[in-house]
Formats: C-alpha cells, sequence, structure tokens
C-alpha cells in the first residue's frame, strides 16, 4: 500500500448549481403606420455548473474531514486524511458512485452520503475502532481493538497482535541525541530484511511502507527534542483489503506528542446557514434547531418571511419560532410512535446538496442507543439542512425531531471525525411546547406538508 500523506481529499456532499437565468431581451421600436418592428435575436444564457472541487471547498472543514474518512474506510481513497480537496477525492467519489451503480458526478447527493457514511460506520464497528491514549507514552491513536486484541507494554513502548500474529502494530519510543527525519528515516531504511518501495521525509516526520519479509509494512514516525516515537503496523498480504483502511485512518489519528487538554472555543458560524423547521401550530408557531437560530441578525422561513424566536430549550437545543399572519400552515400530528430502531426522516437540505434547490426529501435513519437518556443516537446522520427534520416510525406517527451536532473529532486536529446526529425524543418536544403555551394537539401526519425551511442570517 502508498499511503500519500500530501495528498489531499476532494469530497462532495453534493452538486452545487449556480443557477444561470435565461435572459430574453426585445427591444421594439415606436410604431409607425404600415411598418412593422423587427425582432431582435436573443440568445438564453446557459447555466454554469460548478465543478466538483470548487463544491468541496464549500463545505465546512469538519465535514470535509468526516467525508475523506468515510471514503477511505470504504477502501475508495489511500492518502492522507486532511480535510483539503484535490481531483484524487473526486475521482474517489466517482469509484464510490461507480460501485453502486450510480452517475458517477463526482459528487454525492443526500442519499448517496448517507451510504456512504453508513458503510463506513459499518467497516469501523467490524474491526473495533477505537481512538485511545497510549499509557506509556501518552501518544494519541486510533487502534482496530477487534483485529489486535492483545496488547503488552515495556519501557520501549506497547504492541498490540492479532490471535495468529499476522497483525502487529507497534509503538515504540527511544531517546536518540540531534535526531531529524532524515536521520531517523535512513536508519529505518537500513534494518534487516525490509524491502522500502515508498517514502515520505518532512521536517516533522517521516513515512516508510514496503516489505518486511512476507509483512507488507507501513512507518510513521517522528521526534520532539531527543524523544523519538515511531508507529509500525505489519500485516499479512492476505489481510490486505481488511488492514489497508485501518492504516490510513491510523496515520491520520496519530498524534505522538498531543498538547495539554485545551477548552476549544465554539467553531466558526455560517454567514447564512439552513436547517429544517416543524410546524407544530397553524397560528404560526414552529419548532426549529436552537444551534441554527443562534446568533442571527435574521431568521426567516422561505415562502413565509421573518420569524421571531420567542423561546429557547438549551438542554436539548430546541427553539421555538413564530410568524405572524401565514396561511396555509398545516401542523404536524405529534402523537408518540411506539420505540423503534429504524426511522423516517422528513426534511430540506442544504441547497448546495440540491444543486441549489427547497425540495423536501426523505432519509432513513436508525436509533443506536436506547435507554434512559431523553436523547438518543441516529445513524447514518442526515445531510447538512436537515436539522430540526422531524422522524417518524414507519406508521407515521411522530417519533421526535433530528438535529446535527458539530463533528466531533477524536484526539486530535489530525483525528478522523465522525458525523453525529441525536433525536429529540416527542416527549421532550412535548414538554418544551406546553411549557410555552402551544398545545400541539391533532394536526397532520404528512410530514412533507408541515415541514419548512429555516434561514439564519448572520453577520
Amino acid at each position: 500500500m502508498r499511503l500519500v500523506p500530501s495528498a489531499t481529499l476532494v469530497i462532495a456532499a453534493s452538486v452545487f448549481v449556480v443557477a444561470g437565468t435565461t435572459a430574453q431581451a426585445q427591444m421594439t421600436p415606436p410604431s409607425t403606420a404600415g411598418t412593422k418592428p423587427k425582432p431582435v435575436a436573443t440568445e438564453p444564457i446557459r447555466p454554469a455548473l460548478q465543478k466538483p472541487e470548487d463544491t468541496a471547498k464549500a463545505l465546512g472543514q469538519a465535514e470535509r474531514l468526516a467525508l475523506q474518512s468515510d471514503l477511505a474506510w470504504v477502501g475508495q481513497y489511500n492518502g492522507a486524511i486532511t480535510g483539503d480537496v484535490s481531483e484524487r477525492m473526486v475521482n474517489a467519489i466517482k469509484e464510490f458512485q461507480k460501485s453502486r451503480g450510480g452517475k458517477q458526478t463526482g459528487v454525492l447527493n443526500p442519499q448517496e452520503r448517507g451510504a456512504l457514511a453508513d458503510t463506513a460506520r459499518k467497516k469501523q464497528e467490524s474491526v473495533g475502532w477505537k481512538i485511545a491514549t497510549d499509557p506509556g507514552t501518552g501518544v494519541r491513536l486510533g487502534i482496530p481493538t477487534k483485529l489486535v486484541p492483545a496488547q503488552a507494554s515495556d519501557a520501549t513502548g506497547t504492541k498490540w497482535t492479532s490471535p495468529t500474529g499476522t497483525i502487529q502494530i507497534q509503538l515504540a519510543r527511544r531517546k536518540e541525541a540531534n535526531p531529524t527525519t532524515a536521520k531517523l528515516a535512513e536508519r529505518e531504511k537500513k534494518e534487516p530484511g525490509r524491502n522500502i518501495d515508498y517514502t515520505v521525509v518532512k521536517p516533522d516526520f517521516f513515512v516508510l511502507s514496503g516489505l518486511q519479509g512476507l509483512k507488507k509494512f507501513y512507518m510513521r514516525g517522528t521526534f520532539k527534542g531527543d524523544e523519538v516515537r515511531i508507529l509500525t503496523i505489519m500485516y499479512d498480504q492476505a489481510t490486505e483489503n481488511t488492514v489497508e483502511p485501518v492504516v490510513i485512518a491510523m496515520s491520520s489519528a496519530f498524534n505522538a506528542f498531543p498538547a495539554a487538554a485545551q477548552t476549544a472555543g465554539p467553531p466558526p458560524r455560517k454567514t447564512v446557514e439552513y436547517g429544517t423547521g416543524v410546524v407544530v401550530g397553524d397560528d404560526g408557531a414552529i419548532i426549529a434547531d436552537r444551534q441554527i437560530t443562534d446568533g442571527c441578525l435574521t431568521v426567516a422561513i422561505a415562502g413565509f418571511g421573518n420569524a421571531d424566536r420567542v423561546a429557547e430549550n438549551k438542554e436539548h437545543d430546541l427553539a421555538l419560532l413564530r410568524i405572524y399572519g401565514a396561511r396555509g400552515l398545516q401542523a404536524l400530528n405529534l402523537a408518540n410512535a411506539a420505540t423503534k430502531t429504524s426511522l423516517d426522516l422528513t426534511g430540506i437540505a442544504d441547497p448546495q446538496n440540491q444543486g441549489g434547490g427547497a425540495a423536501v426529501t426523505g432519509a432513513k435513519a436508525s436509533v443506536t442507543q436506547l435507554g434512559g437518556a431523553s436523547d438518543v443516537a441516529l445513524t447514518p446522520a442526515p445531510a447538512l439542512g436537515f436539522s430540526g427534520a422531524p422522524a417518524q416510525d414507519g406508521d407515521g406517527r411522530f417519533a421526535g425531531i433530528a438535529l446535527l451536532k458539530p463533528v466531533q473529532v477524536a484526539g486530535t486536529t489530525n483525528g478522523v471525525p465522525a458525523a453525529q446526529a441525536v433525536l429529540v425524543t416527542s416527549d421532550t418536544l412535548r414538554d418544551f411546547l406546553k411549557a410555552n403555551g402551544v398545545s400541539a394537539s391533532g394536526g397532520t401526519t404528512d410530514a412533507k406538508a408541515s415541514v419548512v425551511r429555516v434561514i439564519c442570517v448572520r453577520k
């Protein structure tokens, strides 16, 4: 395997269409008796499609990282997970689309994005992927715990192995006077039995890969002061299809010298942000995501005008909006759904996820965490713009609303993030509405008739 740390990732969650307009201009000269004005020839302006690379750049860094990571886990991408944009990742997306029998556009529609995330999650679960801290060194790294359940540590580092020894992971540490990555790489190349087929040497790290005996190996090393730390992964060639996606993830998650924990500030907010709202009263009451509607100069409901945010619940990230004088609103029936693990979400994806459009679409999600918690996890996370989307069971009964949460990066900025979504249950939602004088009784079970696009405009 040849992992290219400098390679960049292009993942597009959707096609972003810069809508052109068809303009026709016709000038009519003053009429003169007995003459007819001659028509002026016109030519329509064709809409311009934005390149997939540009579409990806419009996404947030965390989402690009998550998409890139997912593509690596499904085996379509073998470069470093950096969140950067390149032609390499456009091609990887096309390969994923080809594998599903879809059109190879180089960008992912919401359904494809959901399928990608779900497949990647299952791959991670199958190998027992976990971000951990090595107690002896403090190194943060990802470990496929199901593949290498045996662990042993001593003063020189830690080793994880599979039951039959076909997969071995070694975290080594040593002291060395005046190290450089170039000197470290040269020393490792000279180890007996190693046949190097790929080398990268940067000022702050080096990478080697090739064969060691009958096993393939991948090595990443760095130093700080006189302390050297090297991660080596060795595996039988017969396990290549299983291990290579893990190698990519381990390389990107590896943090040899993690900084002391710091309280991260809030992520930067978009100038314009989109969410989904649910009409819960024919008098203009709408439930929405508190985070989406926070810090807005203006909150607008597409097709109905501006809205006031009249109440919020910080614990569950709920916001109650109200629009005035609107007609034709259809409140959603909030009757309880039975506890089920499979739910249907109805929402309005971000314009970038649907070529600038505003269509109401659906998505499937599974409840992956049940119990006493009032909020439960949903997988896969729906597309951007779906935050606030109602969730219903197969009989059309209301289960709650889906909220997208900020992507959590396990470890450091080099870690592999995973998009998250939660379900705020119907009981929690009704309690919030009741406390704010909204009865939310009756209504339609057709979620498509009750959802609206919420638009937040910030500075």
